[in-house]
């Protein structure tokens, strides 16, 4: 059974969507959002962490997507020290973790869609 809107729109940050889907994809879509949410389900990282854990993404679309993440209110952004080198520390917000079950579910998914029709690879050589 679907879960359908209860209204014809949503209204989100004073943003208005079509949707819950619509808002939902606008919170955490994209290539690499989910993934940033995935990777602080275990606990609070620095920026350098993040980039060890996802090479593929550059610093700046990490940077970027970071400060939308926590513009939406799903991560936290800590700064410590007020001059260089100051640390910063990420973490999943109350908001956030509320969707570390879906996070859970889309890994699921796409584990099944891996040992079905693809294959875990170590490396790119």
């Amino acid at each position: 059974m679907k879960d359908e809107c209860i209204s014809d729109y949503v209204k989100f940050k004073g943003k208005i969507y079509p949707c819950s889907v619509s808002l939902t994809m606008d919170l955490v879509g994209g290539k690499w959002k989910a993934v940033i949410l995935y990777h602080l389900i275990d606990g609070k990282k620095r920026f350098s962490e993040l980039r060890r854990e996802m090479s593929a993404v550059t610093e700046m679309t990490l940077s970027l997507q970071l400060k939308q993440l926590e513009k939406n209110g799903l991560v936290s952004r800590t700064v410590y020290g007020k001059k260089p080198p100051i640390k910063v520390i990420y973490s999943l917000t109350d908001f956030g973790k509320s969707f570390i079950p879906v996070l859970e579910s889309i890994t699921k998914w796409g584990n099944q869609v891996v040992n079905e029709k693809g294959e875990f690879v170590n490396g790119l050589s």
